[in-house]
């Protein structure tokens, strides 16, 4: 999936843009573990709201950092994964954690 938001051109600065906010470490921190559903993210992540935790999911899927799959069964199941490039930014990460 292309990146598709305009990121700043100072790398530093880019990576507090893809990752910046409240919930979006914690939300990559638990997607290194693998794909994870939207209940078990909000399990995981106490105090976040779900509406809160959607938003950040999906910004960060706007700048390619993690991935969307929506499976064809009813009701849909939705899993995130984290991106290679989301991956990459693990040591970032676990250095913040």
């Amino acid at each position: 999936m292309p990146v598709t938001k305009e990121l700043p051109l100072i790398p530093a600065e880019r990576a507090l843009k893809v990752i910046g906010g409240r919930w979006k470490v914690f939300v990559l921190y638990y997607l290194f573990e693998g794909p994870k559903r939207l209940s078990e993210l909000r399990r995981l992540i106490p105090g976040v709201s779900q509406k809160v935790l959607v938003q950040s999911l999906r910004e960060m899927e706007e700048h390619g950092v993690v991935d969307r799959e929506i499976f064809a069964e009813v009701p849909p199941r939705v899993v995130y994964t984290a991106t290679k490039l989301g991956m990459s930014l693990r040591p970032i990460v676990k250095a913040l954690c």
